[in-house]
């Protein structure tokens, strides 16, 4: 025979959770905190030149991004062919990759002193050499194990008439460390410095062909 107490107390405890789920239903959903993302430092260059390589100053101009490059937001193709991409809604990059591989770029070629002057803006009437870049790939791809980061760029180095003295496609890929964001940021950062070092070595390339 159940005591009325007992009864009592189990209609208390029925009611209690009742409430305690309709409460549990309405709570809005945790929403997940922002997480910015920046590249590693980069190496330094291997070896910086005796001499500049020109004598004209350079202009390193912000990256071209269209489409969802343009975007702030991490992006990953949907497939390892990356037949489609997507964006990241809470994990984003620092700065625009645009603005950000123009500093990187600037810097690295200030460094390795390939000129006495390597900027990331002149006047137009300051007679320069001009770098343009554009994005053509900046992703991170999922593998069988982890996720590899894809970059490929379009670089242009022209006069100040605008006549092009180089213009070419530079990529690389980079495997991941490990599963988190973190580890994809660092293998940004190991592609990126790849494609430049393709580029840069062009350049010297070029400008050292000169008479």
């Amino acid at each position: 025979m159940t005591r009325p107490g007992t009864s009592k107390n189990l209609l208390r405890l029925v009611a209690s959770s009742a409430v305690l789920l309709v409460l549990a239903a309405c709570s809005p959903p945790v929403v997940p905190d922002v997480t910015y993302y920046q590249l590693p430092p980069p190496a330094p260059p291997p070896q910086r030149l005796q001499k500049p390589l020109t004598v004209l100053p350079i202009e390193v101009a912000t990256f071209r991004a269209e489409g969802v490059y343009a975007e702030q937001s991490v992006l990953y193709a949907t497939s390892p062919d990356a037949g489609a991409l997507r964006a990241y809604h809470y994990q984003l990059w620092s700065d625009p990759p645009s603005r950000g591989l123009q500093a990187r770029l600037t810097n690295r070629l200030r460094e390795a002193g390939v000129s006495a002057l390597v900027t990331d803006r002149l006047p137009a009437s300051v007679q320069s050499l001009r770098i343009r870049g554009r994005i053509l790939h900046y992703e991170r791809v999922p593998q069988t194990q982890g996720a590899i980061a894809r970059v490929e760029f379009e670089m242009r180095v022209e006069q100040d008439s605008g006549e092009p003295l180089l213009e070419q496609s530079y990529g690389a890929e980079q495997a991941a460390s490990g599963e988190t964001m973190a580890a994809t940021a660092q293998a940004f950062g190991a592609a990126v410095d790849a494609a430049f070092a393709k580029f840069q070595a062009d350049l010297v390339a070029l400008e050292g062909g000169k008479p």
